[in-house]
């Protein structure tokens, strides 16, 4: 990464991501077929949801013959993590219009996301609209064909999960993690490494007690207040 907030260098540095997207966009896609979803009916909730894991939710509550109004309320829960990292992205983009805001927003990820903030340690804490929004749009469309391409051979894969491609999402944040770690140069590498422990010890034992996709929700609350009592305190 450097301080260039441009279109291509917001190309460049999605690009690598695009891995991640693409396994789990497939298994997104040969799932929703396997569960009864036709090509298009994939197609459109990976673009008008457009959410990894609630889209599995979705699938699995469809499944199962769910109402219309518990699969809003889970789509609702899963996703509402969003709304936080939306929050923590906006400071940086204070001189955009109100509408480039809500569009940078209604399409950001966790992957734009940990880029964003990887960005800003070289960019003196700044972002625009150009880059941001070319990372978004590759990452939007790459989710969309990666699951159009999975529903097409959906038909021919009875167990998607052999061939491992959940994984390449996990290796991708793991990388990004690296990057974020070794780019900021505000924060020291032991109340990093400090957090991570945490976030990883409540996820770990949370799972126990709380759903997955609530305990989501959680440990991002309760990893920002743990980082902020700590570098205030401690560091």
């Amino acid at each position: 990464m450097n301080n260039q907030l441009t279109r291509k260098r917001a190309i460049i540095e999605t690009l690598p991501t695009v891995l991640g997207y693409i396994g789990i966009g497939i298994t997104v896609g040969i799932v929703g077929r396997s569960a009864g979803l036709n090509v298009l009916e994939v197609v459109l909730m990976s673009m008008i949801t457009y959410g990894g894991s609630v889209q599995f939710v979705i699938i699995g509550m469809i499944i199962n013959h769910s109402e219309l109004l518990p699969i809003l309320l889970a789509t609702f829960l899963v996703n509402a993590r969003m709304i936080l990292i939306s929050m923590s992205v906006a400071p940086y983009l204070e001189q955009e219009s109100v509408f480039k805001n809500i569009l940078l927003g209604s399409l950001l990820t966790d992957e734009t996301y940990v880029l964003s903030m990887n960005k800003i340690n070289y960019t003196k804490k700044r972002l625009n609209f150009e880059w941001l929004n070319i990372s978004n749009l590759i990452a939007y469309f790459t989710w969309a064909i990666a699951s159009f391409t999975g529903a097409l051979v959906g038909n021919y894969v009875e167990t998607p999960q052999k061939f491992g491609l959940g994984f390449a999402l996990i290796a991708m944040f793991i990388g990004l993690l690296y990057l974020q770690i070794i780019s900021e140069k505000e924060i020291k590498i032991g109340l990093q490494v400090l957090v991570i422990m945490f976030t990883l010890f409540i996820m770990y034992f949370g799972l126990i007690f709380v759903s997955a996709n609530i305990l989501v929700l959680l440990v991002t609350i309760l990893g920002c207040l743990f980082g902020v009592i700590m570098k205030n305190v401690f560091f």
